[in-house]
């Protein structure tokens, strides 16, 4: 396994517009029509990384929980698929479907919107205000494969519960770890 940090974009960065297929729905979806009403969370997954498989049940819980409180969660996965089939679309759908996520995940096929991020891994965590600017990117929480240390998603968790009550995030945010975005050469 990889151990790639997140590069950390500058809090109060705008999100940068996109606009990609949803690998379950079929539809073209874009980040306007899928912003939460309160605040939206972008993740950079994708379908065989370790690190995702690790918190996935609890993203799905923070993403349900979060939902009914004018959260969106948006997930996408960059990764090269002719090298690496397993994350191509279809298979996208598949798991997508068999992990119960609530959220669309979208195939950035070229690699743009993650390059547009600064993504550097999966998983790869950003939350933006209602306006779109980034309050929170890093970990979900202190939990890695093998660490012994549950997932309980308190660092993404805490990010969200300051956003909804209009207070700063005081705490150091610390780099998501995870397998390296699979780039196309």
């Amino acid at each position: 396994m990889a151990n790639t940090p997140s590069n950390m974009l500058p809090l109060g960065t705008k999100a940068p517009f996109f606009e990609l297929p949803d690998t379950v729905s079929g539809n073209t979806l874009n980040l306007n029509n899928l912003k939460g009403k309160n605040g939206t969370v972008i993740l950079f997954i994708c379908n065989h990384c370790p690190f995702v498989i690790h918190i996935n049940n609890t993203l799905v819980d923070i993403a349900n929980a979060y939902a009914e409180r004018g959260i969106t969660f948006i997930a996408i996965s960059s990764n090269d698929a002719a090298n690496y089939p397993q994350d191509g679309p279809e298979k996208m759908r598949i798991h997508a479907e068999n992990e119960g996520y609530p959220f669309p995940y979208l195939y950035d096929e070229n690699q743009a919107v993650a390059k547009a991020y600064d993504a550097a891994c999966t998983p790869d965590l950003y939350v933006f205000d209602k306006n779109l600017s980034l309050v929170y990117r890093g970990q979900l929480d202190d939990s890695r494969p093998g660490n012994g240390k549950p997932v309980t998603g308190k660092d993404l968790k805490h990010a969200l519960d300051c956003l909804l009550a209009g207070k700063d995030n005081t705490t150091i945010q610390k780099p998501s770890i995870g397998c390296n975005i699979k780039w196309k050469s």
